[in-house]
């Protein structure tokens, strides 16, 4: 006669506490993120609040001091000519970053997604890693030094003849090999060189999931490389662009570093935060041009979410 096996006892609360995370893993995933959420409610969401709040108060003109009072004036102070010339300003260099960085990136991320194999894919992921590995200022001082009148480029291109070949061949006045760490080409040079990794990475992921089965059909069904191209690889690539995009668009957006540094001549709207929050003292206004990327990203954000970007991150 077989006997029914003896119900162990328990060993204590730790028992209990796992048997809880197995009949409710719903709990255990909750302590788990409960830290995480509680910086993202608190501080990060809690921070945009603040910043949202401080939008609507106004500076006394004559005191100086932030009256805290709800009022749109401080908004209305962004339409005025120079700070649409600033929004304008950041908006081109943002959009040609990330139009540069996406024509450069294409293809260095088609080599390294359909081409490259073994130690070599190794060596193109490193070569597209490195630069991360560097500290932002150091390569921000660096182009510095390599843009400056002493600089490397203006002696090649005193070695060469063609110390004003930029200047001619874009057509901007005021700009040559003697001004480009103080230029807008100088600052628009520097963004695409730091933010091209983040344009390569996504769209590198994105042209790996193309599947070589539809460019073999492509190529049986009689199209061309140019034809297969635009029909088949560009579509499913785009949303691995447009995933790039995002990152170089934003990070130039809020930008502060790189402008003061290399074009401070011209201001942008990190430039005008950093300013007002600190020089001018002008908190309000400082907030409300922090507002102005953050709907603009928003946005952005959800045409790209509609691209379907968000399954190339």
């Amino acid at each position: 006669m077989s006997r029914a096996p003896a119900i162990l006892p328990t060993r204590g609360a730790w028992d209990r506490l796992t048997g809880l995370f197995w009949r409710r893993p719903g709990v255990l995933l909750l302590l788990l993120i409960a830290l995480p959420l509680l910086w993202l409610g608190v501080v990060y969401l809690g921070s945009l609040a603040a910043l949202l709040l401080q939008s609507f108060y106004s500076i006394d003109e004559f005191s100086g001091m932030v009256k805290e009072e709800f009022t749109l004036s401080t908004y209305a102070e962004l339409f005025r000519a120079q700070n649409v010339d600033i929004i304008l300003r950041t908006l081109f260099m943002a959009a040609a970053v990330t139009l540069a960085s996406a024509v450069i990136a294409f293809p260095i991320a088609y080599y390294a997604a359909r081409h490259a194999q073994g130690a070599m894919k190794a060596v193109c992921y490193l070569g597209i890693m490195l630069p991360l590995w560097s500290s932002y200022l150091v390569k921000v001082y660096a182009w510095k030094l390599i843009l400056a009148k002493e600089g490397i480029l203006t002696w090649a291109a005193a070695g060469t003849g063609t110390s004003f070949v930029i200047d001619g061949i874009l057509s901007v006045p005021g700009l040559s090999s003697s001004s480009l760490s103080t230029s807008p080409f100088g600052t628009w040079l520097v963004f695409v060189y730091v933010w091209l990794p983040y344009m390569i990475l996504p769209m590198q992921a994105a042209l790996e999931r193309v599947p070589r089965s539809m460019i073999e059909a492509s190529a049986d069904l009689g199209a061309n490389r140019g034809q297969t191209f635009r029909t088949v690889i560009l579509p499913l690539a785009l949303p691995g662009i447009i995933a790039g995009s995002i990152f170089t668009f934003s990070l130039t957006l809020g930008d502060y570093i790189i402008p003061q540094i290399i074009g401070n001549s011209a201001n942008f709207i990190g430039m005008a935060v950093y300013k007002l929050q600190g020089t001018a003292g002008n908190i309000p206004l400082a907030a409300a041009f922090a507002v102005v990327p953050i709907i603009i990203m928003v946005i952005y954000l959800t045409i790209a979410r509609k691209m379907g970007a968000f399954d190339a991150l």
